[in-house]
């Protein structure tokens, strides 16, 4: 594995990617949040939005976010296209519905200063259930069961360029593929601080259902099944867009 050129990186910019569809309740805050401790650290904030029905772009642009509309849905997709539209050193994607850390800036800065190409976040859920305090407890080991889009990711550029970016055929599970395909070349951290995170598929679903369709969908995947395949699993098992 790769550490990327040592350096101070107390100046790179980071870009923020934001995919969205029908966020309009989220994503100013976000956006809000994101400005607020990103300060001049920030390139940009770019917001892809697949053609959402709500007022989501209306709003993101609002607060001050670039918008871009992408012509296809799929998060991988929208966060390539975000990605070329991005002008900063790093690049680090953010589910709207995800509550970000206050540190981000000084704790992805430091983590490329050690010589880290991405990472992630170890994440608490917007909820005290004891079920879920035990998930999020298991995101601060170094396993790719304990790994996901929720988390946040960051990249630098020159490593994103260089993995080609998500694969734009997955329309699932590309945060792990991403993962997978990083880990073999650059060396991975995981900063130990939280980010919140939704439990909203937790509160349409229950707890046992969610877990089984994650379960099923990972062994699926791992076990070499279609894009479609893991879709229409995932949807059968879930009230969940």
């Amino acid at each position: 594995m790769t550490k990327i050129a040592p350096s101070t990186h107390q100046n790179d910019q980071i870009s923020v990617i934001v995919p969205t569809l029908n966020e309009a309740e989220n994503v100013e805050k976000l956006i809000r949040d994101l400005r607020t401790f990103g300060q001049h650290a920030l390139a940009e904030i770019i917001v892809v939005d697949a053609d959402s029905s709500d007022q989501t772009a209306a709003v993101a642009h609002r607060a001050g976010a670039k918008v871009v509309v992408s012509a296809e849905a799929g998060r991988a997709v929208q966060m390539n296209v975000g990605a070329q539209k991005a002008t900063g050193q790093v690049l680090y994607f953010v589910h709207a519905d995800t509550q970000i850390n206050p540190d981000f800036v000084a704790d992805i800065r430091q983590a490329l200063a050690e010589g880290y190409a991405l990472g992630c976040y170890r994440y608490q859920f917007d909820s005290p259930k004891l079920m879920l305090r035990f998930n999020a407890y298991c995101t601060r080991f170094d396993r790719i069961w304990c790994r996901g889009g929720d988390q946040t990711l960051f990249v630098s550029q020159t490593a994103f360029r260089a993995l080609n970016g998500f694969r734009a055929d997955h329309r699932i599970m590309e945060d792990y593929d991403f993962i997978l395909r990083a880990r073999k070349k650059y060396t991975f951290k995981i900063i130990p601080k939280n980010v919140v995170v939704s439990a909203r598929k937790y509160a349409t679903n229950s707890y046992l259902r969610v877990q089984a369709a994650n379960f099923s969908v990972f062994l699926l995947y791992f076990m070499g099944a279609s894009q479609n395949r893991l879709i229409k699993t995932y949807k059968t098992l879930l009230n969940y867009r």
